[in-house]
């Protein structure tokens, strides 16, 4: 995977992720509802919440800290992971709960997804638990196609779960969402 380079929207700064970072991801790690359809259970501690970014942070994946512009205190991530050589990466997100239901994850997932088809990615996919509403109405607003269920895919916190595979094609994605 390439470097992650600072991607810049209306209201946000994507930036690559720091040390400093834990404590304000805490706020969406630790949180029981935001981290509800999450694979692990909502982080007890900022050094439980660091030590998960730092095993999570490796080479196969991008994170870009979510921020708004002027302001450096982290609000969530997006990642991305290449999965295949070819062009096919997977995107993941989270945001703290005062920063829900602005339209910051939308702006900030659209960012990632342009540098992605602007790397030469020709298929970018998020897989969800099909009881997250609100992830589900995201990735379907962004013009992600609901390609299939991988029954009992997941053991999480909250037993084993479904997931929901969707999928985006770069002829699909407008240059500007």
């Amino acid at each position: 995977m390439s470097a992650t380079p600072v991607l810049v929207t209306d209201r946000l700064t994507l930036r690559q992720l720091g040390p400093a970072d834990a404590e304000p991801l805490h706020q969406a790690l630790s949180d029981p509802e935001t981290t509800r359809w999450w694979s692990r259970a909502p982080s007890q501690s900022v050094a439980e919440t660091r030590a998960y970014l730092n095993e999570r942070h490796g080479p196969e994946w991008r994170w870009w800290i979510v921020t708004r512009t002027g302001e450096d205190r982290a609000l969530g991530w997006v990642s991305a992971g290449e999965k295949r050589q070819g062009g096919v990466s997977e995107i993941g997100y989270i945001l703290a709960p005062a920063a829900q239901g602005h339209g910051i994850a939308r702006e900030a997932v659209s960012a990632v997804i342009d540098r992605l088809f602007a790397e030469g990615q020709r298929r970018v996919f998020a897989d969800t638990d099909p009881d997250n509403d609100a992830s589900n109405r995201l990735l379907a607003r962004l013009g992600f196609r609901h390609e299939g269920t991988l029954r009992g895919e997941w053991e999480t916190h909250i037993g084993i779960r479904d997931s929901l595979i969707w999928g985006l094609l770069a002829a699909e994605w407008p240059v500007s969402s």
